[in-house]
């Protein structure tokens, strides 16, 4: 069984930081890349930013400057720092874990964070 815990999210002014966080647990195998996603109300889910296990980032270009991914590989874990947000910023943001357990790739998604950017 493998799990994807989000926290971190909550509602923030605009010009505000947060900080989501996403842990991986359960049979995950090796762990490829990590990222981050985001689905507005009647928008697809798009990506946000993504790490690879090397530590290379990319970044969706609605973010950069503000947003920032790390990870940290002893704790299975993900990050996203989010400076300067926007009312545009708004969305439920989805954890996503790409790993190779038993020599087949698997796709893994958390249960969704939601940010809401408003005064």
């Amino acid at each position: 069984q493998v799990q994807l815990v989000e926290s971190g999210g909550g509602l923030v002014q605009p010009g505000g930081s947060l900080r989501l966080s996403c842990a991986a647990s359960g049979s995950i195998g090796s762990i490829n890349a990590m990222g981050w996603y985001r689905q507005a109300p009647g928008k697809q889910r798009d990506l946000v930013a993504r790490i690879s296990s090397s530590g290379s980032t990319n970044y969706a270009d609605s973010v950069k400057g503000r947003f920032t991914i790390s990870r940290d590989n002893a704790k299975n874990t993900v990050y996203l720092q989010m400076n300067s947000l926007k009312p545009e910023d708004t969305a439920v943001y989805y954890c996503n874990v790409a790993s190779r357990r038993l020599g087949v790739p698997r796709d893994y998604w958390g249960q969704g964070t939601q940010v809401t950017v408003s005064s």
